[in-house]
């Protein structure tokens, strides 16, 4: 402790008093002083007798001896003069600060308090604070900073600031106090480690509970043979119930294909740290055919009772579903969080929920005044494809329809040309022309992506009440959540086989023409990557469908016929790429024509290259930058995407980053991409 003016200039004393925490009293400050004198005397009686004796073994030594006893001395003396006077001044400088009554009052306050001056300097504490925070120790013109990590130069923050001293924890409140000239800051430290104690006790054995359903019940139950069914889903239950057992979870069996679990947070952490491994040792359970068991588990987290944890699980399972199965999410109340998901989604073959839906539809079109059918933004041949589909059903049923895209930014010119050639030419919108036609009696149906911020016009979808969702895109945080109708199918290839598959159950009177067809059969064949990539069964029936209508293979290849220009833009990105971790990166930095448009097929064309899993073209658009990414199906880049901000599916997703250079945009996707291989993928390639 010193006062101001000695620590602006430096000096300090060589024997420091201790400082005043007994009300600052100068008898006792003094006390300590006296205490020092015997000490230094009877050392100087040493060096003085030792002097004396060096006299008789060697002259010139005693005098060398005798001077520097002599420089002692006055060394000494000057010191305790020194000492003594700052002394003084310190208990004048602190009986300026404090007051008699300021001090007393602190001094007898129950909990250990500590002033500092505006630099955060420690003037005084008292007996607790010396006791309790210090462990009976002092602290001589210290910092605050050397008792804890406390910034005193903003206001206290409502719940104070939590410490750790000695093994006791504490929160600490602090104020100003102003006296004079000098600006003190009071810090007052309460010793709540028991009550933390339990607080932290109580948040980690909270109960979560978890649902878990085994997503290919029906296909395992129909594929695996008499004699192994039995064996299957006995290892399924086995694995199912040590893997929560270990975790001292409580778990039943509820259905033939469905579990319920209650687990404690301190061991749901562990499951999170494992990444739920139990979904890995149930996919290697397999039934003829090679068809895998996999799970998918919801788990409802930091509800404030069982009830909503129980409605959260729904939640996390359903979004679990909704992305393909294969994966645990948990549900909080900041969000989701997914573990898991590397595998592809079980393609289902019956067409039961597509005739559903189909029914249920027709009822809503033929309910509503006028139809509005709107894909996402960038409408590709997918998204058209689609909504072509439902435009020609909601024409058919005599109602007033309209196809809601963007004239300016879409990237299906030649699909729209023909459309427009064949009848189509008032069937498209800008989304400033849909919105005067909207009234409470208006049907909106999204195709093609299931999540708000990306609907071609977020306006039209938030002016229309009654909202139907056609998708085939893994869930993700988002997602349109007042559909009265949800279609919502990941593991098919596309919304245009979606579509395809509900028009023959309108009849026959909801026939499609030969260029409708073409453009549903358009939309199949850009996201099957010309029938290569999920393309499953039911896909090639809806191909076989759309031929039956009239469409024509070739004139559909035709529609993806791009320019010199296109080809040569795509050119640049493909030359550019880079393999990083077994995945071609590219990407250019100056401005490309049709850029949206030839980027994915920069990508797509990347996956020829020997070697590459996944590919990702990087490219600068609308003041942000974008990011197309294709695999194989040995990379889920939905996955990867999703770190970004995007989504997807496995073989197929993108994202959009905003106010970021192309040099950030692709560093963080290094990133994104690291994290995927330590995390999703045992051993790294």
């Amino acid at each position: 402790m010193v006062d101001r003016e000695s620590r602006q200039t430096g000096a300090a004393p060589l024997f420091w008093p201790r400082p005043p925490c007994q009300g600052g009293r100068s008898d006792d400050v003094k006390k300590h002083i006296v205490m020092l004198t015997p000490a230094l005397i009877f050392l100087l009686f040493l060096c003085a007798v030792m002097t004396g004796a060096s006299y008789f073994y060697n002259t010139r030594l005693f005098y060398v001896e005798l001077v520097l006893l002599l420089a002692a001395v006055g060394v000494v003396i000057f010191c305790m003069k020194r000492a003594q006077k700052y002394t003084y001044e310190l208990l004048g400088h602190m009986g300026e600060i404090l007051s008699d009554t300021q001090r007393g009052v602190l001094t007898s306050f129950p909990l250990p308090v500590l002033v500092t001056d505006i630099e955060g300097q420690i003037v005084w504490y008292n007996d607790l604070f010396r006791d309790r925070v210090l462990s009976g120790g002092d602290l001589y013109d210290g910092n605050i900073a050397q008792v804890a990590n406390i910034d005193h130069t903003v206001d206290c923050p409502e719940k104070g600031v939590n410490i750790v001293r000695a093994g006791r924890e504490y929160t600490v409140f602090f104020s100003n106090a102003a006296k004079h000239e000098e600006q003190l800051k009071i810090f007052y430290f309460v010793d709540d480690t028991v009550v933390k104690h339990f607080a932290h006790e109580y948040h980690i054995t909270r109960p979560c509970i978890a649902i878990i359903l085994i997503d290919n019940y029906e296909e395992l139950q129909q594929n695996a043979k008499e004699n192994e069914r039995s064996q299957i889903f006995a290892e399924i239950e086995t694995t199912v119930e040590k893997y929560f057992s270990a975790n001292k979870a409580f778990i039943c069996k509820t259905d033939r294909d469905r579990f319920v679990a209650i687990v404690e947070k301190q061991y749901l952490d562990q499951m999170v740290k494992q990444r739920f491994d139990v979904l890995d040792s149930v996919r290697g359970i397999s039934a003829s055919e090679n068809m895998t068991a996999t799970l998918s588990i919801g788990i409802g987290v930091g509800a404030k009772d069982l009830t909503e944890s129980e409605q959260m699980a729904r939640q996390a399972l359903d979004m679990c579903l909704g992305r393909g199965g294969d994966q645990a999410a948990l549900r909080s109340k900041e969000g989701y969080e997914f573990f898991g998901g590397v595998s592809k989604g079980v393609e289902k073959r019956t067409k039961v929920k597509a005739r559903i839906v189909a029914s249920a539809l027709q009822e809503l079109i033929e309910s509503h005044e006028n139809v509005i059918v709107m894909g996402h933004q960038f409408a590709d041949m997918d998204s058209l494809g689609s909504a072509v589909g439902i435009y020609r059903v909601a024409k058919s049923m005599g109602k007033d329809a309209c196809i809601c895209i963007d004239p300016t930014r879409h990237l299906v010119a030649s699909l729209m040309a023909l459309l427009k050639e064949n009848g189509y030419t008032g069937a498209f919108r800008s989304p400033e022309e849909v919105l005067p036609t909207i009234t409470p009696d208006t049907l909106l149906v999204v195709v093609d992506t299931h999540l708000k911020h990306f609907v071609q016009s977020y306006d039209v979808y938030a002016a229309c009440k009654t909202v139907v969702v056609i998708d085939h895109h893994r869930k993700t945080i988002g997602h349109i959540d007042n559909a009265v109708i949800f279609y919502h199918e990941p593991y098919a290839s596309s919304a245009s086989e979606m579509v395809a598959e509900m028009l023959p159950y309108f009849g026959e009177k909801r026939r499609i023409n030969r260029v409708e067809a073409e453009a549903l059969l358009a939309g199949i064949m850009l996201d099957t990557k010309n029938f290569i990539m999920r393309a499953g069964v039911r896909t090639f029936e809806a191909a076989a469908y759309l031929r039956r209508m009239g469409a024509d293979t070739v004139e559909a290849r035709r529609l993806f016929s791009t320019s010199m220009d296109e080809y040569r833009s795509r050119t640049r990105i493909i030359s550019s790429a880079q393999v990083y971790r077994n995945c071609a990166i590219a990407g250019v930095k100056e401005p490309l024509e049709h850029v949206k448009l030839v980027a994915p097929q920069a990508a797509d064309e990347l996956l020829n290259i020997s070697g590459v899993d996944a590919s990702f073209s990087i490219y600068e658009y609308d003041g942000g930058v974008s990011i197309s990414a294709r695999s194989m199906g040995a990379v889920n880049v939905q996955v990867i995407m999703e770190q970004l901000g995007g989504g997807g599916h496995q073989t197929m997703a993108a994202t959009q980053l905003k106010d970021i250079t192309f040099d950030e945009a692709r560093e963080k996707l290094l990133e994104a991409i690291d994290r995927y291989y330590t995390t999703n993928v045992k051993k790294s390639k």
